[in-house]
């Protein structure tokens, strides 16, 4: 089995350039980015501040393991009574992966954590932008091998994008599709681009 980069390389990039008639190899779309982003707020709303900082670290600890690199604490930029937020608490957390560790975490999302989710029937189509960017979330963290069911503190869905440097969404679908992502067809047979 090809890993996702060689993959790319040799069997997405040919197919890509016959199906767009593209003439170069460089103008072919391909995977900029990954982004991984939570927000905790309504985990910790009306929790202490020791109570808080012992959740968004068990998470920022879960989320690090799995992406393999850690992770920026995003912050409340003013404070909103209605959430139980103050300016400057600390209300979810982002990650972006590229190159290397952004393969290697895809080939597992691809291959061991869709697939082990609950409910899962493929990747629905209306979750690409008209960019040809994708956002998924994952419901539960426990479907990535890293972190084992048994140890984990608090059960929780994170949200990963996928940038493309696609033009339109046509070419988006095209090229996850051809890197293996479980896209559901869409009986619609024509895509808005």
């Amino acid at each position: 089995m090809l890993i996702l980069k060689d993959k790319f390389e040799k069997e997405v990039v040919p197919e890509m350039m016959k199906k767009f008639g593209y003439k170069n190899p460089m103008a072919v779309p391909k995977i900029k980015k990954v982004v991984v982003n939570i927000g905790f707020g309504r985990l910790v709303s009306g929790k202490t501040s020791e109570e808080q900082k012992k959740i968004w670290t068990a998470i920022l600890e879960d989320l690090a393991l799995i992406c393999g690199q850690r992770l920026i604490l995003t912050k409340a930029k003013k404070s909103i009574a209605g959430f139980k937020t103050r300016k400057g608490m600390p209300i979810g957390a982002m990650i972006t992966l590229r190159k290397k560790k952004m393969f290697d975490f895809l080939e597992r999302m691809i291959h061991i954590a869709l697939p082990r989710s609950r409910d899962f029937q493929g990747i629905n189509i209306k979750s690409f932008d008209k960019k040809g960017n994708l956002t998924i979330p994952i419901k539960e963290q426990i479907v990535f091998p890293e972190v084992l069911a048994e140890k984990a503190k608090n059960i929780f869905s994170f949200e990963i994008t996928v940038v493309t440097s696609a033009e339109n969404r046509k070419e988006g679908i095209e090229l996850l599709k051809l890197l293996g992502f479980p896209i559901k067809s869409s009986k619609h047979k024509n895509i808005q681009t």
